[in-house]
């Protein structure tokens, strides 16, 4: 039956269970059945449901001041989230970089946005504008995050309403968009923002957002060697920024605080979100190495944007404690070896005959289903495989991250599987175990 209450659902054909309680890697709803968290809420959820401490910090700042309009005033607890945050970073954050805060990821993006076009202002490139991006990419679910998303199925319905600055082939090596194979194809996929900039406008181009580890849409796609440096380096040449969206994957979710230093390379802007406050309240940052800020410091010293939310001391307060909490307890040095426990949790399933592929990085992790292993030929669209897979997980209590669209933006099914950084061996066996049981169900026919 369709959902019936006062809240605008998120689809009004299906039916919610009401969460009640969050306890480490699971969320009990209000008829007392208890759910593992096997996504962390879309990737959001680091250190667990229900740590005390961190309700205890919130409540505490709102004791002391619970808001205060950053057109007026800052507060202790967002100077010192902001120095934790470039403390953490890439190299060329820690002397002279910021962090302007938001209340989430598509703010993020939005925010980045602005700060790439004004920059090229600051520094007199009034011709710079596009911010230019990747096909089969998601960057938010605002229109300017919508604008430089290549994901073909969530544009569709806005299509009128979104700029077009640019999209280049995507970064995913299971469905190479030349049909080419690492090495041989010496990152086509890099050089084809070589390639856009040299046909479109190249002085109109201000920025290149990109995924590190490509979350939602591709489900964990892993760039091969050198596609990040590649990137970054076509980004210095043509004299545009690098914007890491590391909504999803930073904050320790790949095992280190940002999956760029995988690579050791140093974007102009990276992005967080989600995990910066573990879900415990709505929190984005956008931090700006030093290069950027100087423009803005040297030039009219103010920048045109603003959100009367963004850091919110409780917000704050939140991302502090959970900061706090990923130090204390080694959190961010959990995330390898604990990926790696899931990662061969998951390894019998690569011999279904409709599994195509498991992929990922610390514990963000991606399992394909195609309709023909030898080909890669995904399922049709109408098959909705991604999403009969997650009700069968749901059926046996675990909460898997659906997608649809990872081969052309409208075929190719997917899970993402990304639990929090406390997750058991024990809980790594059960989530294998549903995917099983799910597998066996689906493709029983």
């Amino acid at each position: 039956m369709p959902t019936s209450s006062g809240l605008f659902p998120r689809n009004f054909k299906k039916t919610f269970p009401v969460a009640v309680r969050g306890e480490g890697c699971w969320i009990i709803s209000s008829d007392g059945r208890r759910f593992l968290d096997a996504s962390g809420q879309a990737a959001v959820v680091s250190i667990g449901h229900g740590v005390a401490e961190i309700g205890r910090a919130m409540a505490e700042q709102s004791a002391e001041i619970a808001f205060a309009h950053t057109s007026q005033f800052h507060s202790v607890s967002a100077e010192k989230l902001a120095a934790r945050l470039l403390a953490i970073a890439p190299p060329n954050f820690r002397n002279g970089g910021r962090v302007y805060f938001t209340s989430g990821g598509s703010e993020a993006t939005e925010t980045a946005i602005k700060l790439a076009r004004q920059y090229h202002l600051e520094t007199g490139q009034k011709g710079r504008y596009r911010v230019l991006s990747r096909r089969q990419s998601y960057h938010g679910s605002t229109l300017g995050a919508m604008s430089v998303s290549g994901n073909a199925a969530r544009r569709a319905p806005y299509e009128p309403l979104l700029a077009e600055w640019g999209h280049i082939a995507p970064c995913f090596c299971y469905h190479c968009p030349f049909e080419k194979t690492f090495p041989q194809c010496e990152l086509a996929c890099a050089d084809d923002l070589q390639v856009h900039l040299l046909e479109r406008a190249r002085e109109q181009a201000a920025a290149f957002i990109f995924e590190p580890i490509v979350g939602a849409t591709l489900g964990a796609a892993e760039p091969p060697d050198g596609y990040a440096a590649r990137i970054a380096e076509l980004c210095r040449k043509n004299g545009i920024l690098l914007i890491a969206d590391e909504v999803m994957t930073g904050m320790g979710r790949t095992g280190k605080p940002f999956a760029v230093q995988h690579w050791n390379i140093e974007p102009d802007i990276i992005l967080v979100g989600k995990g910066v406050a573990s879900g415990y309240a709505p929190l984005g940052a956008v931090l700006v190495s030093a290069r950027v800020l100087e423009a803005f410091e040297r030039g009219s010293g103010a920048f045109m944007h603003g959100f009367t939310y963004q850091a919110h001391p409780v917000s704050m307060a939140a991302g502090n404690a959970v900061l706090d909490y990923l130090e204390t307890h080694n959190l961010f040095d959990r995330v390898l070896p604990a990926g790696k426990t899931l990662r061969e949790a998951l390894s019998p399933l690569q011999s279904h005959p409709n599994v195509g592929d498991v992929r990922g990085l610390g514990l963000l992790l991606g399992v394909e289903f195609v309709k023909d292993k030898a080909t890669r030929e995904p399922f049709p669209k109408s098959d909705n495989i991604a999403e009969k897979i997650r009700q069968a997980c749901l059926d046996e209590n675990v909460l898997t991250y659906p997608t649809q669209g990872c081969v052309d933006g409208l075929r190719g099914d997917h899970i993402l599987l990304a639990p929090p950084f406390t997750i058991s061996p024990e809980e790594s066996g059960l989530i294998a175990r549903a995917l099983t049981l799910a597998l066996a169900k689906v493709f029983s026919a």
